[in-house]
C-alpha cells in the first residue's frame, strides 16, 4: 500500500535508508556517522532533522541524491559543502568551495566581543567593530546582528572568500540585519585601515594560526583554503602583526579577541604582553578546556612600558 500522504508514489521509509547511511559514514572513520546521515537526510527531504521519523519517506529520486551525498561524505567532503551552509550562533551562512567554515569554537570569541559591543551601546556610544580574516563573515554578522547600533567592518583578502562574505552579508541585511561594511585588503598590511586609527572599540580576528608541521584532517586539508588555515612554520605569522596594528586602531579602553591554535595558550598572551599596550590580557578556553582565544584592552595612560603585563586565565 502506498504510504500516506503520497499515494501513487513508492516511498522507502527514512529509518532504512538512514540505517544503511550511517554504516557507510561509519566504515569511512566519522565518528558522528548517524548524525551527519540524519542532517544529509534532513536536506534532502527539506525536512527538520527533528522531524526524520514523521517524514513520509525517500522517493527514489530523493534517495539516489542522498545517497550520491553520502558516498561524497564518505570521501571526506565537508558536510557544510553537501548542504551549502552552516550555523553560527544564531545565523545561517552559506559556505563552499574557497572559504573556511566557521567552527563552533569560534562562537565563544564572537560571543565575547558581541558583550564588548553591547557595553559600549549601554553606555549610550556608537561601538565600531572589526572583523579580521573575516572568510564567511561568520564573526562580522553576527555582531551586526545581536548589537544592531554598532558599526562592523568585515575585511577579508581572499577573492573567493570575499565572494562568500558578500553574499553572506546581502542575505543578512536582506533579512533586516544592519549592513556591515565589507574592506577587501591584507590584515598583515602596516597602514590597514588607516582611517580607523584609534577609532575602534572591539577588535576581532580569527586568522589561520596552524602550524605547518600538523597534520590537518580530510576535510580541512582537501577543501579548507590553506592561507584560512595555516600561520607559518610556529602558526604566529598573521597574528604577530595583527597584534601590533589593533592596538594602533584601538582607542584608549578598546578591546582585542584573538583565536589561536591550542598550542599558542601561552604565546599569544605573551604577544600582547610583550607590545606593552595592552591591559588585563587573559587566555580563554573552549567548552572542552582547550586554550582557544586570547583578549586584552588598549591602555588608557598611553603608556608603552618596557616589559609587559602579565595576563590571566579566564573562565570561557
Amino acid at each position: 500500500m502506498p504510504q500516506h500522504p503520497s499515494e501513487g508514489t513508492r516511498r522507502e521509509r527514512p529509518a532504512v535508508v538512514l540505517a544503511r547511511a550511517a554504516r557507510i559514514l561509519a566504515d569511512a572513520g566519522l565518528p558522528s556517522a548517524r548524525t551527519e546521515a540524519e542532517l544529509l537526510a534532513a536536506y534532502v527531504l527539506a525536512v527538520p532533522r527533528g522531524r526524520l521519523a514523521l517524514a513520509d519517506g525517500f522517493t527514489d529520486e530523493q534517495r539516489a541524491r542522498f545517497e550520491a551525498l553520502v558516498a561524497r561524505r564518505s570521501r571526506r567532503e565537508p558536510l557544510q559543502h553537501l548542504t551549502g551552509s552552516t550555523g553560527f550562533r544564531h545565523l545561517e551562512l552559506a559556505v563552499g568551495p574557497g572559504v573556511f567554515v566557521p567552527r563552533p569554537e569560534t562562537e565563544l570569541l564572537a560571543g565575547w566581543g558581541v558583550e564588548r559591543a553591547a557595553e559600549r551601546v549601554a553606555d549610550g556610544e556608537t561601538p565600531v567593530v572589526v572583523d579580521l580574516c573575516s572568510g564567511s563573515g561568520a564573526i562580522a554578522l553576527s555582531v551586526a546582528q545581536e548589537v544592531p547600533a554598532a558599526r562592523v567592518v568585515a575585511v577579508e583578502r581572499a577573492p573567493a572568500a570575499v565572494t562568500w562574505l558578500r553574499r553572506n552579508a546581502a542575505t543578512r541585511e536582506a533579512a533586516g540585519d544592519r549592513p556591515i561594511e565589507v574592506v577587501t585588503a591584507d590584515v598583515t598590511a602596516p597602514d590597514l585601515l588607516a582611517e580607523l586609527v584609534g577609532r575602534v572599540d572591539v577588535l576581532l580576528c580569527n586568522p589561520p594560526y596552524v602550524p605547518l608541521a600538523v597534520a590537518v584532517p580530510p576535510e580541512v586539508a582537501g577543501h579548507d583554503p590553506a592561507e584560512a588555515v595555516f600561520g607559518g612554520d610556529d602558526g604566529l605569522t598573521v597574528i604577530r602583526p595583527v597584534v601590533r596594528r589593533a592596538a594602533d586602531l584601538l582607542r584608549p579602553g578598546g578591546a582585542v579577541g584573538v583565536e589561536h591554535d591550542d598550542t599558542h595558550g601561552t604565546s599569544v598572551p605573551e604577544l600582547l604582553a610583550a607590545d606593552g599596550r595592552y591591559t588585563a590580557i587573559t587566555a580563554h578556553h573552549d567548552l572542552v578546556g582547550r586554550s582557544r582565544f586570547a583578549t586584552a584592552f588598549r591602555r588608557t595612560d598611553h603608556r608603552r612600558p618596557a616589559t609587559g603585563d602579565t595576563w590571566q586565565t579566564g573562565s570561557s
